[in-house]
């Protein structure tokens, strides 16, 4: 199991709320610390009884939510009594380190697996120490055989319980109980990217460090449909009166096609063909919306989320700028992204080549991907 810490108040790292309730990548912070052990069978996370309704909003389901108490101790005590009975090992992470690489995890786990009573990363401080008063320095301090205390701090259940009750004064850290207790707490690899928010610049190094390791994506689609009798056309799946339609195996909505294709070329999944083969005759006269939607899902699936899309339709007719804020809604809709994030726009070809002789309508479409 794993259990979070998010109950105090973060003042110090300004911005007018919790330092764990500060969008970090436009999410909360605590969100990234949770992400972190979305494989864990059980997730108790310990909050701010002010921050009950939040928290409970945004997590309940998946993830058990406790009141917290005046003190860390305290708050742990109560998240560890939510977990009696339920798993054998429990790591306690602090919610305001949003970025503990797997790698950090995964060592803290193989040391309880391989027998350690607990395990907690570290990294041996490197840096002279000194000590100081009113800005002077007053003396040096040996750094052998120091280190710098990460969590998630790992334990067997049980004696961190037993840890807990035995002293119930607040700690730093669960080690220092653990040790009071007389458990044994093996040293993993901790990492320099496993930093703990605490102070207003943490932020941006925060920032520069998920720059560093973030996958971004960007794909375009490219389609054409050639025009056939009708009264109308659908692109990006709003309905425009015209006096044509659009040749196409599906609906031939073009924008809503290329866009489809833009997000499986982010992904590197080919293009609609490959998803929805047009020798399949259930796709035929098919509403667009269901590629988009699967393309949509796809990139949820293997962990992305959408960015932004941006459509340019080119045709010398129909006018698509009257109809530019309700494809974008409708876009919006299919995908589950903000209309803010989508860009529809319409140029022509000034009357050269295929659609400037009114023969079809092309389309362009580019989006970006975001690794979560």
């Amino acid at each position: 199991a794993a259990l979070i810490t998010a109950a105090g108040r973060g003042t110090r790292a300004g911005g007018g709320l919790p330092k764990q309730w500060r969008l970090l990548g436009g999410r909360p912070v605590l969100d990234h610390a949770l992400a972190a052990f979305a494989g864990f069978e059980r997730i108790v996370l310990v909050v701010h009884p002010d921050d009950m309704a939040w928290a409970m909003d945004r997590y309940a389901g998946p993830v058990t939510i406790v009141t917290g108490a005046q003190t860390r101790a305290a708050s742990v005590r109560a998240g560890l009594a939510a977990l009696d009975g339920q798993a054998s090992h429990v790591l306690i992470h602090d919610g305001a380190r949003p970025l503990v690489p797997d790698a950090v995890i995964q060592g803290v786990i193989d040391a309880l697996q391989g027998g350690a009573q607990a395990a907690a990363p570290a990294l041996p401080v490197s840096d002279a120490l000194w000590r100081g008063s009113d800005g002077r320095v007053t003396g040096t301090a040996p750094r052998d055989g120091l280190y710098r205390a990460q969590t998630p701090q790992g334990f067997t259940l049980a004696q961190i319980s037993m840890a807990h009750r035995r002293h119930a004064d607040d700690a730093a850290d669960d080690v220092k109980l653990a040790r009071l207790a007389g458990i044994e707490v093996a040293i993993t690899p901790g990492s320099e990217d496993n930093l703990k928010i605490t102070y207003p610049a943490d932020f941006a190094r925060a920032e520069r460090i998920r720059g560093r390791d973030m996958d971004i994506r960007l794909g375009n689609g490219y389609d054409v449909h050639a025009f056939t009798s009708g009264d109308h056309v659908t692109l990006c799946g709003v309905r425009v009166p015209h006096d044509a339609g659009l040749l196409g195996h599906s609906d031939a909505d073009v924008g809503m096609h290329a866009l489809t294709d833009a997000i499986y070329g982010a992904l590197a999944q080919g293009d609609i063909g490959r998803h929805f083969p047009p020798s399949d005759p259930q796709w035929k006269g098919a509403d667009s919306a269901i590629f988009l939607a699967h393309a949509a899902s796809l990139a949820r699936d293997k962990g992305f989320r959408i960015g932004n899309a941006d459509v340019t339709l080119i045709c010398e007719a129909p006018k698509i700028g009257p109809h530019a804020l309700a494809m974008a809604h409708r876009l919006s809709e299919i995908m589950g992204l903000e209309e803010s994030r989508i860009s529809v726009k319409a140029t022509t070809s000034e009357r050269l080549g295929f659609t400037g002789r009114r023969e079809g309508i092309a389309a362009l479409a580019t989006a970006t991907l975001i690794k979560e």
